[in-house]
């Protein structure tokens, strides 16, 4: 299966990282004009020889080929049909921005198209004086879901975690008071480039570092409303699809990304996501 791939591939030890049914962070990855899936630990991939769908059951216990993360092409690991985000999720958050705490959550769409990966820019478009940063902790859909009852759990409908930085034109938003274009722009949506499978969110601490200086930091149980909740109330009001993302809200700290900063978000046990920023040609 990995003929000629000799150099760049290694072997882990017996069950690397423990159990496959702990946290493992899984990544999807071009290696040698092949698409591959595995799961990412430090600067090693160990590739999975099934889909993604079947590497629980079929790796566990098994010494998984190994390939050097800097030898991949790293390619998003979900496709969405939509993105929806939470708005004012954290108390202080809607402070500093001079609005009351939402009673139920306020949802509004990002395009899926404003996707990139970490290492890509975000840029600045010629229609926005202030872009600021949000970092966030994304849910990944695992399968379908609608109308959600108290008696089921949304938990099993979760593919997964990673990081988000739900990038804003905050003069466009409040131009437009709704927020489809100031959250909408191409390269608005920066994403890690794997998820998080089995991580308790409950109290991560999520930051964002700008040029190296923190600029956002809380935990994820200082949300409104948190991660089971959001599942069950969005799915009734549209449905959920496998790939889909939710990204829960931001912690206060937001500020005004400029061109040549890099922007750092890091979710504890889940990782660091990290954009340049350029201005628009």
């Amino acid at each position: 299966m990995f003929s000629g791939e000799k150099n760049n591939l290694k072997r882990s030890a017996p069950n690397p990282g423990g159990s496959l049914r702990n946290e493992m962070k899984i990544c999807h990855f071009i290696f040698n004009k092949r698409k591959y899936w595995g799961k990412l630990e430090n600067d090693l991939i160990y590739i999975f020889s099934g889909s993604r769908e079947r590497f629980r059951g079929e790796e566990a216990g098994v010494n998984l080929p190994a390939v050097d993360r800097q030898a991949v092409k790293l390619l998003c690991p979900f496709s969405p049909t939509k993105i929806v985000c939470v708005g004012r999720n954290y108390a202080l958050h809607a402070v500093e921005l001079g609005n009351q705490i939402p009673e139920k959550p306020l949802l509004f769409l990002k395009a899926p198209s404003a996707l990139i990966l970490s290492g890509e820019p975000i840029v600045i478009p010629s229609q926005s004086d202030r872009v600021e940063h949000e970092g966030e902790l994304a849910i990944i859909i695992g399968k379908q879901c609608r109308k959600l009852t108290l008696d089921d759990d949304p938990f099993d409908y979760i593919l997964g975690y990673t990081c988000l930085n739900d990038v804003t034109a905050r003069d466009c938003q409040k131009e437009d008071i709704q927020f489809t274009r100031a959250k909408s722009f191409d390269t608005f949506c920066p994403v890690a480039p794997f998820y998080e499978t089995d991580a308790d969110v409950s109290n991560l601490l999520v930051q964002t570092r700008v040029n190296g200086e923190l600029r956002q930091s809380g935990f994820t149980s200082e949300m409104v409303f948190p991660v089971d909740f959001l599942v069950r109330y969005i799915s009734n009001q549209m449905t959920l699809k496998r790939g889909d993302l939710i990204a829960t809200g931001t912690p206060a700290g937001v500020s005004k990304l400029f061109p040549g900063d890099v922007c750092e978000v890091s979710i504890e046990r889940i990782g660091t996501l990290t954009n340049p920023v350029i201005c628009e040609n």
